[in-house]
């Protein structure tokens, strides 16, 4: 009489492989100017103990979400879609930087080329070689 015996441990068919696939990060919350304006509304209008809690719970917010709307709304600036990041810059303003480097650059050079017509202007009075001026010269 033979009997079976069942594996102490699962093979390798039966154990089920992770899904490889990797989670896509998560996207931050982003809200509406009206949709934060009616929870400061609906929070201003809680009375009641733990009404306002129920209302955080309820719509999964945090009580500094509620804390920054509503001094948001006091500085009239809740009704606003605010974009993260930098402001852009003024088109006149990045527009006079590049004219100032532009102006730095243009003095540099012009400083060295008054340097170089200095020195020959120095090498031909030492040489005694007479500079042609730059007026045109007038044939008879």
């Amino acid at each position: 009489m033979t009997m079976e015996i069942e594996p102490a441990r699962p093979t390798l068919e039966a154990v089920s492989r992770p899904d490889p696939e990797v989670v896509e990060r998560p996207q931050r919350r982003r809200f509406s100017a009206a949709y934060r304006a009616s929870i400061v509304r609906q929070a201003d209008a809680c009375t009641k103990k733990g009404e306002l809690g129920a209302l955080l719970r309820r719509e999964g917010l945090y009580s500094s979400s509620l804390a920054e709307w509503r001094k948001q709304r006091d500085r009239g600036a809740l009704d606003v879609d605010h974009k993260r990041g930098r402001t852009p810059t003024p088109a006149a303003e990045t527009e006079l930087v590049r004219l100032r480097k532009e102006n730095a650059k243009l003095t540099k050079e012009l400083a060295a080329t008054r340097m170089v017509v200095d020195v020959q202007k120095n090498v031909s009075a030492l040489l005694g070689i007479a500079l042609e001026s730059a007026e045109p010269r007038t044939t008879p």
